[in-house]
């Protein structure tokens, strides 16, 4: 595996800069306040750097005023930006299943809808995108939340990077620009956030070109964290155990050495 520590990429050009088919797409639940502007600068970066490109809203069963704002957001970015409703809440993994699922182009970056991360820094990942390189992954330059997010997503992080054996230093930073033809070839099942996990482990195995940037992550203005509810703990942990023991405990037991999708 090739993998690369980037801090602060040196673009080119805009012209030299420009890809030529990425699919973007924001994962949201009870995001209507952040939704405008982070669609916005989506349009405004992929002006510069794509030919062709797409935006995807996954609207994950809010029950604010999300739909309405992406209505409004759809009449003004058609026929660009398409949203993918779920009537009632699948989790965070069942919002990326379905933003990777609907997602077009050969390229597919994702970041999540409650505006952490700037958009703005996509054009850093795209650089590093060369041949040969299947992932640009984001990794936290300062993390911007309370101090007890903090602390458990550093727990969290560490535990998962030793038991699945991951390699990239910051699993949960959802910056993440991916080839479609890998995930295309992802059986991805995990429902919560768990999915980070699991997505990271898989495209490890899948590709020997993993790039690592560093983005800045900024705190939340709007709503409030899903994660760190009692309910989805519970559900994240029992998603993990299950995939510990399908990725790493029955391959050992059987001789099996993990494959590549």
């Amino acid at each position: 595996m090739k993998t690369e520590t980037v801090r602060g990429a040196n673009l080119s050009t805009r012209a030299e800069a420009k890809q030529p088919s990425i699919s973007v797409f924001f994962p949201a639940y009870n995001d209507a306040a952040s939704l405008p502007r982070l669609i916005e600068r989506a349009f405004e970066v992929l002006e510069d750097y794509a030919d062709d490109y797409e935006v995807i809203v996954v609207n994950d069963g809010s029950r604010d005023a999300t739909a309405e704002v992406l209505q409004q957001l759809a009449r003004r970015f058609s026929p660009r930006l398409r949203v993918i409703t779920h009537e009632v809440n699948r989790g965070y993994g069942g919002a990326l299943r379905s933003g990777f699922a609907a997602a077009t182009k050969d390229l597919v970056f994702y970041t999540d809808g409650d505006g952490q991360y700037d958009v703005g820094e996509l054009p850093q990942l795209l650089a590093r995108m060369d041949e040969g390189v299947g992932l640009v992954n984001g990794y936290k330059l300062e993390r911007h939340d309370p101090w007890h997010r903090i602390w458990i997503g550093h727990a969290y992080n560490r535990f998962a990077r030793l038991i699945f054996r991951i390699r990239i230093r910051d699993i949960d930073c959802d910056f993440r620009l991916v080839r479609r033809e890998l995930v295309d070839r992802l059986d991805l099942t995990s429902t919560s956030g768990t999915v980070c996990v699991e997505l990271v482990r898989k495209l490890e195995l899948a590709t020997p070109g993993v790039v690592e940037v560093g983005v800045h992550h900024y705190p939340r203005l709007h709503g409030r964290s899903q994660f760190f509810r009692v309910r989805s703990l519970l559900t994240t942990f029992c998603q993990l155990t299950r995939l510990y023991f399908t990725a790493v405990v029955w391959p050992a037991v059987t001789g099996r050495r993990p494959t590549r999708p």
